[in-house]
């Protein structure tokens, strides 16, 4: 039985901020004393190393492609039985798989998993739609426990207030936090995606600051209270 808190980062597409999001919650829980262990799914290699630098401990790969049903469970279990809580970073979106199906896609990691999923969304040029792409995900599968909402790239005040009404009026879940948008919270990237921390003379001053912006602008109590479901 895995019975680790556990909690998916996942995302409407690629560049919608999760990574940022997840190594910042790694870094948050490892400044805090909990043994936290990072999870990417699909054969990433760099926001491997980027969740490594978070939490302090080794980042393992979950994939439906490469694995089976089996060697997910397996592996998660081994890796999470003396850990404090486990953060999942998905890839694409949310139900981005190889067919019409979604086959292998983070929904059904998160599913596999019994996983909740907080989904991190930029509110570039938009209010209000969000609630609607948000509702369409939970009615997509409704079997996916999608438990909330992290809004980035908040512009106003005003912004963030629309978009957090109509998320908690129309999807009867709550948003978890509200980033606005940052320049200096920032992974540099290239045409293979992140750049790997290695290569990233200010890595620690990234990882600091990512942590820096969930601590501000996450609801944190209510993420673990989340992950413990």
């Amino acid at each position: 039985m895995i019975n680790c808190p556990r909690i998916t980062i996942a995302g409407l597409g690629g560049d919608s901020g999760k990574t940022v999001v997840a190594v910042g919650l790694c870094k948050h829980f490892h400044k805090k004393g909990l043994k936290v262990v990072p999870f990417k799914k699909g054969p990433d290699y760099i926001d491997m190393a980027w969740l490594k630098e978070g939490a302090g401990y080794p980042c393992f790969n979950i994939d439906l492609y490469l694995m089976n049903d089996k060697q997910v469970l397996q592996s998660f279990w081994l890796n999470t039985r003396d850990a404090d809580i486990a953060v999942i970073e998905g890839n694409r979106g949310i139900y981005d798989g190889m067919d019409e199906l979604g086959s292998v896609s983070t929904a059904e990691v998160a599913k596999l998993l019994k996983s909740p999923v907080i989904l991190v969304i930029d509110s570039t040029k938009v209010t209000r739609t969000i609630a609607a792409i948000v509702l369409g995900c939970q009615r997509f599968d409704p079997v996916v426990d999608i438990k909330g909402v992290v809004i980035n790239k908040i512009g106003t005040p005003r912004h963030e207030e629309i978009i957090r009404k109509s998320v908690e009026r129309y999807c009867d879940i709550p948003v978890i936090g509200a980033i606005p948008r940052m320049k200096d919270v920032k992974f540099p990237g290239r045409h293979l995606g992140l750049v790997p921390p290695q290569e990233h003379f200010l890595a620690k001053e990234a990882v600091d600051k990512a942590s820096e912006m969930v601590d501000r602008y996450l609801d944190i109590d209510m993420l673990i209270s989340i992950a413990k479901s």
